[in-house]
């Protein structure tokens, strides 16, 4: 049995579909799923686990309202760190693996080259705290895990820089983005088949840790705007090209600070589970496929 939590979201809604090929897979969200499983009550964790008894747990819940959590601090704790402290606990005692997402906001940011799995943490946010508090917390339960650090997650359905885009290109005679912040998009369904290549792999249980599971490649936020845009523009989503001026962060201010450079090797997925992930372009032309096939009533 797997419990899959935070199944109503952008990345649970992709495990959803895949994970069932795994075997039994039990839904579990605030609302609409399976089981009823709200993270930010602590209380109600282990009991829901006692009830369900999974062999597999993949959370993809999470506190993600990155620039909120700067006011909501113990929030961000409970959900990304706390919780994840309990689920750790009750898989140690069960003998259970954990899958759990972190986030590239864990670095600092101040790098020039990808980063490694290895390489010293230090978030620059109260959300990249959390998260990076959540990691230590679930190595430090004894629980088996794997710990996916992703990046620039976006979906056809949800609330994410690419439906945001979208929006604001049909609005507005210009838009104006970060170019000085630079990382790897990473759709929901890229991320979602990796997380089951890695669970469907021979010898699972040795080769448990932390790896990066994102795109290959790199851009800015402006990059990856004008790249939405265009791709819109040519498939007929958009009536026209909107033009995308760079900006700086400080052109931008927001209240929690972003790395800079986020970007994340995976040469460590490559070597251990034999996954070349595919770029970030070939994630975004599947993403617009199949969110204009929503749009046009297809199946």
């Amino acid at each position: 049995m797997i419990l899959l939590t935070g199944s109503n979201g952008q990345v649970g809604f992709e495990l959803a579909r895949r994970l069932p090929t795994l075997g039994p897979v039990l839904c579990a969200a605030r609302a609409g799923a399976d089981i009823a499983l709200d993270l930010a009550d602590l209380n109600t964790i282990e009991p829901v686990l006692d009830r369900a008894r999974p062999q597999v747990i993949v959370n993809a819940a999470a506190y993600t309202a990155v620039d909120a959590a700067e006011d909501n601090v113990e929030m961000a704790d409970r959900v990304n760190h706390r919780a994840v402290a309990s689920i750790g606990a009750w898989a140690a005692r069960n003998h259970a693996l954990v899958v759990h997402y972190s986030t590239d906001y864990v670095f600092a940011g101040d790098g020039t080259s990808p980063y490694c799995e290895d390489q010293p943490i230090a978030p620059q946010s109260v959300y990249g705290r959390s998260k990076a508090d959540g990691e230590i917390a679930l190595r430090a339960s004894g629980a088996a895990h794997l710990i996916l650090r992703t990046a620039w997650v976006y979906a056809p359905r949800g609330k994410n820089f690419l439906l945001t885009m979208l929006r604001v290109a049909a609005e507005r005679e210009r838009l104006r983005v970060v170019d000085d912040q630079i990382g790897c998009p990473t759709s929901a369904t890229t991320l979602a088949d990796m997380t089951y290549r890695m669970l469907a792999s021979p010898a699972l249980r040795d080769k448990l840790g932390t790896y990066h599971v994102v795109s290959t490649g790199s851009t800015s936020w402006c990059g990856f705007a004008r790249a939405i845009i265009q791709r819109a523009q040519q498939r007929g989503m958009l009536s026209r090209e909107t033009p995308v001026d760079a900006i700086t962060t400080g052109e931008y201010p927001a209240k929690a600070r972003r790395p800079a450079y986020s970007v994340l090797s995976t040469a460590k997925l490559t070597r251990v589970f034999g996954i070349v992930p595919p770029s970030w372009q070939t994630g975004l032309d599947a993403t617009m496929q199949q969110l204009q096939a929503s749009c046009c009533g297809e199946r």
